[in-house]
């Protein structure tokens, strides 16, 4: 099968809200999104990683009021709502308990949700287009290293997606910070 060609914001969107699961960039690697509540684009995007569902996705959004209906923000104290909004946009991911909304299929074992609002333009502006929040996991199989470049996109997994929106990404060395937004807690530094 040929790879997917590179493809412009708006064919972006439209494979998306058809159910297809992109490569982009994002804030330090490349990422492999798709639409959270299409039950079918998450499994093959899972098929895609070898990522097993019981872990969870990150859903990343354009803005906070994306994530409203989808996390349970009075769960939070004042100040740590405060401090979850006042790190966006921007790379850090907070996992937030999730409303009954947010599908077992992103949620995983758990009764929470990583999310975060990105500083990134072509992700944010991809999230607006769609106009809700996408999965955005690194663009790699489970056990290997991101890929930081387009030209370091593994072959097998370029041909598997459906759309490849070039561009850079957002610099970073690492991949962004996760913290619990109940405790502050560091999950991933």
């Amino acid at each position: 099968m040929p790879s997917p060609p590179d493809t412009d914001l708006a064919l972006a969107v439209a494979t998306v809200r058809r159910g297809g699961v992109i490569a982009c960039p994002t804030e330090a690697v490349w990422g492999l999104g798709c639409d959270p509540f299409d039950e079918a684009a998450v499994s093959r995007l899972l098929a895609i990683k070898h990522r097993d569902v019981a872990k969870g996705l990150i859903l990343v959004a354009s803005d906070p009021g994306q994530l409203d209906g989808l996390v349970d923000w009075d769960a939070l104290t004042v100040a740590n709502r405060a401090a979850v909004l006042a790190s966006w946009p921007g790379p850090n991911t907070w996992v937030l308990p999730a409303l009954p909304a947010v599908p077992r299929w992103i949620t995983g074992d758990h009764d929470t949700v990583a999310v975060r609002v990105s500083a990134h333009p072509l992700l944010a502006a991809l999230c607006r287009g769609v106009g809700r929040p996408l999965v955005s996991t690194s663009a790699n199989a489970a056990g290997e290293p991101p890929a930081r470049t387009l030209a370091e996109l593994a072959p097998a997994l370029r041909e598997a997606v459906d759309a490849v929106l070039p561009g850079d990404t957002g610099g970073l060395e690492r991949p962004t910070t996760i913290r619990d937004a109940r405790s502050g807690a560091a999950l991933r530094d």
